[in-house]
């Protein structure tokens, strides 16, 4: 087989699997307490369910790379928001506002749903790079900023992410939590309120 060939027929196979991706992160953000069948992922994507089977052996599978390609992508998110912070203080508040925004688009409820139907070696390796990922510029944010412990810093500023990401899941707007992020985290963070 030729290389173009070879090159052209790898793409059409990473599209379709990146498609079928799509399609079960679509139908879980619709409805995270139920988990798509095969056929139903290969519906949403356009494509027959006989071919699902030539990029997942199962539904499990399936949901194992949905894990692994999702994790990722909300560090991503958050890495990207931080990188257009000018100071520390902002880089902290970006990172709060990320991850508020994210939950607030579903993809915290989408997580949450991989979390009970991805495999649990799966989950906890995905689980920990992520969070290693995303704690690492936290944590060096709040270094530049003169944090006297940044390690335990980025804890209580997690732990104000997640009541925050509660409150919204509860019906809170995205702007009033993070209006509530920047008045309890400004005077610390020398970020301007308004």
């Amino acid at each position: 087989m030729p290389r173009i060939q070879a090159a052209t027929l790898a793409e059409h196979r990473a599209a379709q699997r990146a498609a079928l991706l799509d399609a079960a992160r679509a139908l879980l953000s619709r409805r995270p307490d139920q988990l798509p069948s095969l056929a139903e992922v290969a519906q949403q994507a356009g494509l027959a369910r006989s071919s699902t089977y030539s990029y997942f052996r199962s539904r499990n599978d399936l949901f194992d790379a949905l894990v692994v390609d999702t994790f990722p992508r909300w560090a991503t998110y958050v890495e990207q928001h931080m990188n257009t912070a000018t100071t520390s203080g902002h880089k902290i508040f970006a990172y709060i506002e990320a991850n508020l925004r994210l939950v607030a688009r579903g993809d915290h409820a989408l997580a949450r749903a991989l979390a009970t139907v991805g495999s649990s070696e799966t989950l906890a390796t995905s689980s920990r790079l992520m969070h290693d990922r995303l704690e690492a510029p936290l944590r060096a944010a709040l270094t530049d900023h003169g944090a006297s412990d940044p390690e335990r810093i980025a804890e209580l500023i997690q732990s104000t992410v997640f009541a925050l990401s509660r409150m919204i899941e509860s019906g809170l707007s995205v702007d009033a939590a993070t209006g509530l992020a920047r008045e309890l985290l400004s005077p610390y963070l020398r970020v301007h309120t308004g």
